[in-house]
C-alpha cells in the first residue's frame, strides 16, 4: 500500500469520539464541526473499506474494527507527540515540556512543591501536572502519554514489566484529632484507645483507605470495630471535618503541615506503632527520555527521596528493579 488509508487528524477524530462518546462533544472538543467531523469519519470508513461506529445506538459505539484502529492510533499519535517533544529538546531546556504523572495524594501535596522548585530554575519549560488514580497514572507512563509519575497504590500486574519502579519515598500516616479532643492532652494513646473514637474516612475502595486497613490489621488492630461514622471523598474534606469536631481520621502527614503549623489540628502518637506506606517513582525506560525530565529527574527528585536513593538508579536495567510479586500498596509497621 503506497498511500496511507488514513491522516493523523482523522486519528484525532477518531479517539476524541471514543473518549467523548459522541460526534457532537467530539467536534467541541477539538473546536470543528460536527459534519466536519461526519465527513472524516465517513472518508475514513470507505479508505478502510470497514465500519468503525455502530450508529444503532443513542452513544458512538467502537466496532470491534474501531477499537483496533483506535489502539494502534493511540499509540501512533502518542509517538508523533514523542517526535515533536524530542525536537524540541534540541533547544536546550529554553522551551519544551514536562509532563509528571501523580496519585491523588502525591499529586496534591508533594508534586506541587516539586514542581515550583523546578520552575525556578527552568521558567521557560512548560510543566505539566496530570493526577488521577494509579491504574491510570501507571497506563499514562507505559503510553508515554507522562515523562515520570510518583505513586503510592498498587501498580496492574500487566504494567509492572513495562516499567521501571522504584522506591522512592516513605508517606507517615498520621492519626490526626480536633483539637480539644480529650485525646489531644495525652502524650500518647493506646491501641484500645482507637475503638473509642468515631472515624471520618476515604471510602472503602480508595487505596490509601486499603493501605491504613491492612497495617492495621497487621498490628493486631481489628479495623472492623472502629466506628466509620462518615465516608467524604476528599482529603481536604476529611480535615475539615475533623477540625470542626466530627471525628477522627487517619491521613498522610504530608497533607497535614500547614494545619499542624497553624495549630488546627493534633497529630495523636500510637503507642509503638508507626504507620508508613511506601511511594514508588515509576517511568517507562523505552520511552524518549527529554532533557527536562532528566533535568527534574538528577536535580529535584534527589530532594525528597529516601536516604540512599540515587538518580542514577534511573539509567539501570529494568531487569535489575522490576520484582516478581511486586506490591507498592505494602506498608512497614514500626515498633517503637
Amino acid at each position: 500500500m503506497s498511500d496511507l488509508p488514513f491522516t493523523l487528524d482523522q486519528l484525532r477524530i477518531l479517539k476524541a469520539i471514543a473518549a467523548e462518546g459522541s460526534f457532537k462533544r467530539a467536534a467541541d472538543s477539538l473546536y470543528v464541526s460536527q459534519p466536519a467531523v461526519s465527513l472524516q469519519v465517513q472518508n475514513l470508513e470507505r479508505q478502510l473499506d470497514v465500519p468503525l461506529f455502530d450508529r444503532g445506538g443513542r452513544r458512538a459505539q467502537l466496532t470491534e474494527a474501531g477499537h483496533l484502529l483506535l489502539s494502534y492510533g493511540e499509540k501512533i499519535l502518542s509517538l508523533c507527540q514523542e517526535t515533536c517533544r524530542a525536537i524540541e529538546d534540541l533547544q536546550n531546556l529554553q522551551g519544551g515540556t514536562l509532563i509528571v504523572g501523580a496519585s491523588q495524594t502525591t499529586g496534591t501535596y508533594l508534586l506541587p512543591r516539586m514542581i515550583g522548585l523546578f520552575r525556578q530554575k527552568y521558567p521557560d519549560v512548560a510543566v505539566q501536572l496530570h493526577v488521577h488514580s494509579t491504574r491510570r497514572t501507571a497506563w499514562s507512563v507505559v503510553n508515554g502519554q507522562v515523562d515520570l509519575a510518583i505513586i503510592g497504590g498498587e501498580i496492574p500486574g500487566e504494567l509492572a514489566e513495562s516499567l521501571h519502579i522504584i522506591p522512592y519515598a516513605e508517606d507517615e500516616l498520621a492519626l490526626i484529632l480536633p483539637i480539644f479532643h480529650p485525646f489531644a492532652k495525652l502524650e500518647n494513646i493506646q491501641k484500645e484507645d482507637l475503638y473509642k473514637l468515631q472515624f471520618i474516612a476515604l471510602d472503602s475502595q480508595s487505596t490509601i483507605r486499603k493501605v491504613i486497613d491492612q497495617v492495621l490489621a497487621r498490628c493486631e488492630i481489628d479495623t472492623r470495630r472502629l466506628k466509620i461514622e462518615m465516608e467524604l471523598n476528599s482529603i481536604e474534606a476529611i480535615k475539615n471535618a475533623v477540625q470542626a469536631g466530627l471525628g477522627a481520621a487517619f491521613v498522610s502527614t504530608s497533607a497535614i503541615a500547614k494545619e499542624l503549623q497553624m495549630g488546627v489540628l493534633h497529630s495523636a502518637s500510637i503507642e509503638g506503632v508507626v504507620i508508613k506506606r511506601t511511594l514508588w517513582l515509576i517511568y517507562n525506560p523505552n520511552r524518549y527520555r527529554s532533557k527536562a525530565a532528566e533535568a527534574f529527574s538528577q536535580e529535584i527528585l534527589p530532594q525528597f527521596a529516601i536516604p540512599g536513593w540515587n538518580e542514577k538508579i534511573l539509567k539501570s536495567s529494568p531487569k535489575n528493579l522490576v520484582v516478581n510479586g511486586f506490591d507498592p500498596a505494602m506498608s512497614t509497621v514500626e515498633e517503637g
